[in-house]
């Protein structure tokens, strides 16, 4: 049995009136977050992952390998951390990149880089040992990593920070056309993997930066905290990021003038890089003809932390977090009786008996905890709960003293309901909730 007495889960109250520094807390998630004891800071850009949020990281990991190894047919593997400044270099990034770059000199004077991503490094990888054979692709490699960004203003908490988890998927064809399948193939695995997620979002055309290749495209919860600026055709569905729109006000698809315009949050990425790193690094396969050729190559990315933060800055309200259901750290939460009160003896039983039925139910199992903390009211444990966001709190007040006629108040967080209902009734209620997701 989990229980919340047992979670290091240190809360950081902010007075209402208190004055508070804007580089402090700049977005409600990063509030939120702090007063719940999901993260604390390290320093600038820099945070504590606490023990509920670990489980929602780890909860978003699962997820992420679930949809890139079914769907997307990666593999995954890790890479260095450090990657040589040479192969920056090589790849023409170095300059262009530097002003975000964090770096380090080991005891011999060589430099190198604190990966914010690793083209380079994957594309080395490859290149080490060129040509493979034709028949190893398409290749689709993947690793999940922190990854670091010197940011010149890190702000809204997770959602820019100067270190971060992050998916990045790597791919490897033998042409452009199978490049561009892979694409295809990746995006769609993209595409249900944001809708397991349940957070509305958009897909839109991107500039490729820094990165480059031929083509870009971005996916992103749109929330007023955002910092791109999203255009959309009303009537064909285009999306592009603002600054791939020219002045015109008329979609470029359609010719049509519905155009909205909105602020969100970047959660993923895509590129078709085709040979600006294959080339420079030398990374080549063995074509059927016996002759070695240069490997035309994509990379797909999602941002693990800033994925898990920019779901609660959008679903929150200003007082309560409210989870995405498939990253709540745990789905149900029991409120048992106060301790010492008339219907603590009655009411036990109930709550072994539901910890025992609710642990078989199918995908939920462990997705629950007991806030046992029986020396405060179920009204503070309520209260707290809802701040919390946990999807079900289960009350077993004094309602499920009464025997024969037992009830217990389910509060149901996702659809902003409470009901009482018997025993069989909650296990139901639970089930069908949870099975959205």
């Amino acid at each position: 049995m989990n229980r919340l007495s047992k979670i290091f889960q240190p809360s950081l109250i902010i007075p209402k009136n208190a004055v508070i520094k804007n580089q402090d807390i700049t977005s409600k998630s990063q509030r939120l977050m702090l007063e719940q004891g999901l993260i604390r800071q390290a320093g600038n850009g820099t945070f504590y992952i606490l023990p509920l949020l670990q489980r929602s990281v780890q909860k978003a990991i699962d997820l992420v390998d679930y949809y890139m190894q079914r769907h997307a047919g990666a593999e995954k593997l890790s890479l260095p951390i450090l990657t040589s400044v040479d192969l920056w270099r090589k790849s023409g990034r170095l300059e262009m990149a530097s002003a975000e770059l964090m770096t380090t000199t080991d005891r011999h004077g060589k430099k190198q880089i604190l990966g914010p991503t690793h083209e380079e490094s994957i594309t080395a990888l490859l290149a080490a040992i060129s040509p493979v054979s034709y028949r190893q692709f398409p290749l689709r490699l993947y690793q999940i990593s922190t990854k670091f960004r010197d940011e010149m203003k890190p702000r809204f908490g997770l959602l820019r920070a100067k270190e971060f988890l992050m998916k990045d998927l790597y791919t490897f064809d033998v042409g452009l056309v199978e490049a561009r399948q892979t694409y295809d193939e990746v995006n769609e695995a993209y595409r249900k993997l944001f809708d397991a997620v349940g957070v509305p979002f958009v897909k839109v055309s991107g500039d490729t930066g820094v990165m480059g290749g031929s083509a870009s495209h971005e996916y992103h919860f749109p929330s007023e905290v955002g910092e791109d600026q999203l255009v959309c055709c009303s009537a064909c569905g285009m999306g592009c990021n603002q600054e791939m729109f020219d002045a015109s006000k008329i979609c470029e698809r359609c010719n049509n003038a519905n155009i909205v315009r909105q602020a969100g949050i970047e959660v993923g990425h895509a590129f078709i890089l085709e040979d600006k790193y294959s080339k420079a690094l030398g990374a080549k396969y063995l074509h059927q003809n016996g002759k070695p050729e240069t490997l035309q190559m994509g990379c797909y990315g999602i941002g693990i932390t800033r994925l898990i933060a920019a779901g609660i800055e959008v679903l929150s309200s200003e007082k309560e977090i409210r989870w995405p259901l498939a990253l709540a750290p745990y789905t149900v939460c029991l409120i048992p009786p106060k301790k010492g009160s008339k219907e603590e003896a009655q009411a036990e039983p109930w709550v072994h008996k539901l910890n025992s039925e609710i642990s078989k139910l199918n995908g939920i199992g462990s997705e629950f905890v007991v806030d046992d903390r029986t020396g405060l009211t179920i009204g503070k444990r309520l209260m707290e709960a809802k701040k919390a966001g946990f999807p079900i709190v289960v009350v077993i007040g004094p309602k499920a003293a009464s025997e024969g006629n037992e009830q217990f108040e389910v509060h149901n967080q996702i659809e902003e309901s409470q009901k009482m209902l018997s025993f069989s009734d909650t296990l139901t209620e639970i089930k069908r909730s949870c099975n959205k997701q």
